[in-house]
């Protein structure tokens, strides 16, 4: 008799299929969307916290980021298998079934929406969907097509902190939302160019654009990410002139800002594996920090 290789697809253990759709989760990823949401809630309340509220958009926005997360696995599936750094992940590796793994992801997502809607606030349903759509409507069939996939991908890394922001109950016509947001898009460009130049081999052999076209020296590349670094030191110090946050925050952030930056200065004067290597571990460790450095400027000055 004929199997399908859906029907075909190991079962494994309970603990198996659960880790298996916890990893399709992207737990990193979706703990990154957490943090950045929960620093736009803690800025937009303006010493008002809600607790309360601040656990409805953590579970809602858990909800969606996870869900977008497994539906990029899910859409993604057939290229992963092309490549070394995704080739174990659970779809590739058959540990689940396609279907099973698309009702999943889907069923987050709009259960997040409803949630975030119902227990938050309209606004912040919108725009956590708003981040969905274009990760996946946009920046993932876009992956295939053009370089331009990059600063798309990085408006919805950047929409998170936003989300947290109008959960709290503020505006989005406030200054304070847009350079967070900036800030993490800023962040985000050079991030996923280092890693893009690390990996382009096997961002090739899946058809992915993740680098300027015929960039084969990193120049355009190394530029672009210099820019965006160099952006980066105003758009922090903002957050501090528009009195946002105070020098607990600002000196910190300004030197780490400063840092970051000659990471990129390195990788322009000299694109290789190595700079690009030390230019993506800078790139990990920056935004977290920033955040701390927010998280402990408002422990300290409310």
């Amino acid at each position: 008799m004929k199997h399908t290789a859906e029907q075909t697809t190991s079962a494994g253990s309970l603990s198996d299929i659960l880790l298996a759709y916890y990893e399709l989760t992207k737990p990193g990823i979706t703990l990154s969307v957490l943090a950045s949401m929960a620093i736009g809630f803690l800025l937009g309340s303006a010493g008002n916290l809600s607790f309360l509220t601040l656990f409805h958009a953590v579970v809602g926005t858990y909800l969606i980021a996870a869900g977008t997360a497994a539906h990029n696995q899910y859409m993604e599936r057939h290229l992963d298998k092309m490549m070394i750094r995704t080739n174990k992940r659970p779809l590739p590796m058959e540990r689940l079934v396609k279907s099973h793994a698309r009702t999943f992801s889907l069923t987050l997502i709009f259960t997040g929406l409803l949630y975030l809607i119902f227990t938050v606030n309209m606004t912040a349903g919108l725009v956590s969907l708003a981040t969905s759509f274009v990760y996946l409507v946009l920046y993932t069939p876009l992956k295939q097509i053009s370089f331009w996939n990059v600063p798309i991908g990085s408006v919805a890394g950047a929409l998170p902190p936003v989300g947290g922001w109008v959960a709290s109950g503020a505006s989005l016509l406030d200054p304070g939302v847009w350079i967070l947001f900036a800030i993490v898009f800023l962040w985000q460009i050079p991030h996923v160019l280092a890693i893009a130049w690390l990996c382009n081999d096997d961002y090739t052999n899946a058809g992915f654009k993740m680098l300027p076209k015929n960039d084969n020296d990193g120049k355009m590349t190394s530029w672009i990410s210099l820019f965006c670094l160099l952006l980066l030191i105003p758009v922090v110090y903002a957050l501090f002139h528009l009195g946002f946050s105070n020098l607990v925050y600002l000196i910190p952030s300004l030197a780490i800002s400063g840092w970051f930056t000659y990471k990129g200065v390195l990788f322009l004067a000299s694109p290789s594996k190595e700079t690009a290597r030390s230019l993506m571990f800078a790139s990990f460790f920056y935004l977290p920090a920033v955040w701390i450095f927010v998280l402990v400027d408002k422990l300290f000055f409310w």
